[in-house]
């Protein structure tokens, strides 16, 4: 069987996950990702490819999701940052891709009562689903999301 291949997308300010306010986003790092999800998967994660990408700018973010579509990837774990709530850019490119997204976020958005856009989301509606509250963890479930979704897919070889 083929490797599962998906790019783990983080937007603006998302360099530094594990150090930037630990007290909202926690101290555990991206690089800490490979390892939850061979916990999650076991065996099965010998057959999963991640690619990792992290961009300030809206059109960067973009063109890497362009570039997934050309390479042909399975799936994309996004957490497109503040563009979340800002970009309708990042939706239209999600929309024409159509690469099934899962939308991540470190801290739980809708908690965040005392900044109220951020409950909304402009890329939702083109994603299979959201993820959010977790920590580094909303990244492993999105994997484990992605990889249930496309190997038990029929289609899928």
């Amino acid at each position: 069987m083929r490797k599962v291949r998906l790019l783990v997308l983080n937007g603006p300010n998302l360099g530094f996950i594990g150090v930037r306010q630990p007290e909202i986003y926690g101290s555990r790092t991206i690089e800490d990702l490979p390892a939850m999800v061979r916990e999650m998967l076991g065996p099965q994660a010998d057959r999963l490819e991640l690619q990792f990408h992290q961009a300030n700018s809206e059109g960067q973010c973009i063109d890497r999701l362009e570039q997934a579509w050309k390479d042909g990837l399975d799936g994309i774990v996004l957490n497109a940052g503040a563009y979340t709530h800002t970009s309708l850019a990042l939706a239209d490119c999600l929309a024409w891709i159509g690469i099934p997204c899962v939308e991540v976020h470190i801290s739980n958005i809708f908690a965040r009562t005392d900044e109220p856009l951020r409950h909304k989301s402009l890329i939702g509606k083109n994603c299979i689903g959201c993820i959010a509250g977790f920590g580094v963890t909303s990244y492993a479930l999105a994997v484990l999301a992605l990889w249930q979704q496309i190997t038990e897919n029929p289609n899928y070889i």
